[in-house]
């Protein structure tokens, strides 16, 4: 790895077995509640599933095979402007290799990104340096206890970590928390970044709009159906950005209720045909989560809402994407705003219309992702 500077060193993954023990001991001691009988997981998560994925954790998930799979890839901490972020950092084999960030969100982390890796780096004609980030206050990433961590902050952060990696030019890509920071990085460093690809548009994305100027077709039926998702599934969200030590006092303490607070989403937000192993295995949710628990980021992940509420993603009459920009458009996804909606913030150069996946596209349909990443780049390249 070509580096221009010592802030950057090798990382390995390691969990001590007593912070293991502890959490198995308490899933052991989990005191249970009720539910309403036959509701399945129509007031959140289902409690039969929830034992089953309990039991399982404690008597077969091993996070050790999970350390050896993370530390198959070259894993760093690097030092920017005073902060310390985990990154993974994989070079690609083919003869031409365009170096791409991506980025993840919530309730996922870098993990989900794993599936994607030998997709995008091991052609020997046109692959990816990859730079695999966790996001400040996720995964190995510090915790930032001072207020202003948002999606510009961070992408601030990454353009200097690209930098010090060699890459002053570079691909963005992104979904869910992950869009709006490689939306900001194109949007305030389009001299950087070679392209654009991403997978969800931020809920809080508005165009600048000249006054009288009437809706993009499709528009009122998007906002309703927003609207009646925001009543009946948005109240984590609303509680993320308002009051997030709240809730974190609770799952910081109880890995099941971590695990029930994060599996809900996983459940509810994929393309998994009424059955949430249809989407992801055992392991992979249970990864995902433990992830979470063993470095105590529950809160650090969640307040980023707060901030980002703060700073919202509001295009004044000059902001607009002009690099080339992709969107992978998966069927299930949480929503999508019309494409003539999109086209007035980004130069919309490439889309697809998936006809599997949801919001967790990188776990959920790796290669589709990663062959609309790949043809994309290679249109502009």
């Amino acid at each position: 790895m070509s580096v221009r500077s010592n802030k950057i060193r090798p990382f390995t993954v390691y969990v001590e077995q007593s912070f293991l023990d502890d959490m198995k001991a308490r899933i052991s001691n989990t005191r249970w509640t009720d539910e309403i009988i036959g509701s399945g997981w129509s007031n959140g998560t289902n409690l039969g599933y929830l034992k089953e994925l309990a039991a399982y954790w404690v008597h077969e998930f091993d996070w050790r095979k999970l350390e050896a799979e993370i530390n198959f890839y070259p894993n760093f901490l690097a030092e920017i402007n005073g902060h310390t972020i985990h990154f993974m950092h994989i070079r690609g084999k083919g003869k031409i290799s365009v170096p791409l960030v991506i980025t993840h969100g919530w309730p996922g982390s870098f993990l989900e990104m794993m599936k994607l890796v030998p997709l995008l780096t091991s052609d020997e004609n046109f692959s990816f340096d990859l730079v695999i980030p966790s996001v400040m206050g996720f995964g190995f990433s510090e915790k930032i206890t001072e207020p202003g961590c948002n999606s510009i902050f961070v992408a601030d952060l990454w353009l200097r970590l690209m930098s010090e990696l060699g890459h002053d030019k570079f691909g963005a890509q992104g979904g869910d928390i992950g869009a709006g920071i490689s939306t900001w990085l194109a949007l305030r460093y389009p001299e950087n970044i070679l392209g654009l690809h991403l997978n969800f548009i931020p809920g809080s994305y508005s165009p600048y709009i000249k006054e009288g100027e009437p809706l993009v077709p499709g528009m009122e039926e998007y906002v309703k159906k927003r609207n009646q998702w925001i009543m009946e599934e948005g109240a984590y969200s609303q509680l993320h950005r308002t009051k997030p030590i709240s809730l974190a006092h609770g799952l910081n303490d109880s890995p099941i209720g971590l695990c029930s607070w994060i599996i809900e989403k996983f459940h509810t937000w994929s393309d998994n045909k009424g059955h949430i192993e249809n989407s992801f295995t055992k392991d992979e949710l249970l990864g995902n989560i433990t992830l979470y628990w063993v470095t105590q980021t529950i809160h650090s992940s969640i307040r980023i809402y707060k901030e980002n509420a703060n700073a919202p993603m509001k295009f004044g009459k000059d902001d607009f994407v002009r690099v080339p920009v992709a969107f992978a458009n998966f069927i299930k996804e949480i929503s999508a705003p019309p494409r003539p909606w999109i086209e007035k913030g980004f130069n919309i150069r490439h889309w697809t219309d998936m006809a599997e996946g949801g919001h967790f596209a990188a776990l959920e349909q790796p290669r589709l992702l990663a062959d609309d990443i790949i043809d994309f780049f290679k249109s502009i390249t």
